[in-house]
């Protein structure tokens, strides 16, 4: 049997993208000596938010299959039908991946 991991209240359910190291521009880009650099992963869930944000007009600001960055220290890993995810609070994510074209509409 399949599981689906439903997280609870302002988490989100991440699932790592493999690093890409080489840019169109075919410039291979090293990994960091110091900090790892921060990771990208599509989201597969996400928790309602808490329960004061309705009230407040916010709402979640990622939903499934965006694409995020997130750091390396973001969260907790999992093991669900031996796929590894992350979950973590969704304020530990550092931004969304946008093509031009979705920058472009709004």
């Amino acid at each position: 049997m399949r599981h689906n991991l439903r997280p609870l209240f302002d988490r989100v359910v991440v699932k790592e993208l493999e690093p890409d190291r080489i840019r169109q521009s075919g410039l291979l880009v090293p990994a960091g000596t110091h900090e790892p650099p921060p990771q990208h992963g599509i989201v597969l869930a996400v928790g309602p938010g808490l329960d004061w944000w309705e009230q407040a007009g916010i709402a979640m600001p990622v939903q499934p299959g965006d694409h995020v960055v997130f750091p390396a220290s973001a969260g907790a890993w999992v093991e669900v039908d031996e796929e590894r995810l992350l979950v973590c609070r969704v304020g530990e994510l550092l931004g969304v991946l946008e093509t031009e074209a979705e920058t472009v509409k709004t």
